[in-house]
């Protein structure tokens, strides 16, 4: 239940969220029909197994097929938007995967042999750490711009990706990945902490930044600690206390705190414009 809440958050409020922090007319068809399918994925997660729950899951994968349609039809960017690029396209291409994960689940298909409950957890995995996590590094070139902002803008699609790979190959690739991502999302940590701090002179605007920082400082910890973990047989958190802990914390912390935030502040990804 806790997990199909984070999941109804991911759907409901981040994506649309982050959506609008992209400020791209083009992606407008997309923005407007998302409201639909978020609504139907979020109810299809309420209802048992079986063609109803498919079929409301599968409207939710048409309005991740058009967030990947948008991706394939943006222009190619100069070569200095390139690492914001790559974080941005890595969060318009993971609703699709998770949508993919999210079918195969309410169908009680056991999608390349993933026990359902892991499926579900791919759902989560990939609005959270796919979507906004790679949308908000991506925003930091806009904050700002520079190396640090770039390295964070590039790695956290690259441990993104190699999670994924590590779910098909190996544990230890699984926990590579973790250790990729963490570094780019305490890095991301680092670039918000730093703007809320300085930049922001909304006391609730930098609040929210701050919280949203903050987490990333113990939620990529317990990451790290899960994945060492299942590579290596030492003790470490069980999945549901992962949901309940690291889960939490990325969703309302880390996701929801921040895609409020940026919002506030008037940051946006949209080529050639920065913070009002």
């Amino acid at each position: 239940m806790l997990v199909n809440l984070l999941v109804a958050v991911g759907m409901l409020v981040v994506v649309p969220a982050g959506l609008r922090l992209l400020a791209d007319p083009a992606a407008e068809v997309a923005r407007r029909f998302w409201p639909v399918g978020a609504i139907a994925g979020a109810v299809s997660l309420w209802l048992p197994r079986g063609p109803v729950a498919t079929a409301l899951a599968t409207i939710y994968a048409i309005g991740a097929a058009l967030l990947c349609a948008y991706a394939v039809s943006r222009p190619i960017r100069p070569r200095r938007e390139w690492p914001a690029e790559a974080a941005v396209l890595t969060a318009l291409i993971s609703p699709a995967i998770a949508a993919s994960a999210l079918i195969a689940e309410r169908a009680g298909y056991h999608l390349f042999g993933f026990e359902l409950g892991v499926l579900v957890l791919t759902v989560a995995h990939f609005h959270f750490a796919g979507f906004a996590a790679a949308l908000i590094a991506g925003l930091q070139t806009r904050i700002a711009p520079g190396r640090a902002a770039d390295a964070a803008a590039l790695t956290v699609p690259a441990g993104t990706l190699l999670v994924f790979v590590g779910y098909f190959t190996a544990e230890a690739v699984e926990l590579a990945g973790a250790l990729v991502l963490t570094a780019g999302m305490w890095t991301v940590g680092w670039l918000i902490w730093r703007y809320s701090r300085t930049s922001v002179p909304d006391r609730l605007t930098a609040t929210l930044l701050g919280v949203s920082a903050a987490v990333l400082a113990v939620s990529m910890v317990l990451a790290v600690s899960w994945a060492l973990g299942e590579a290596t047989g030492l003790p470490h958190p069980s999945l549901a206390w992962m949901a309940a802990t690291h889960g939490v914390a990325n969703a309302l912390g880390f996701a929801v705190c921040g895609m409020v935030g940026w919002r506030r502040a008037g940051a946006y990804l949209a080529p050639g414009r920065n913070v009002r």
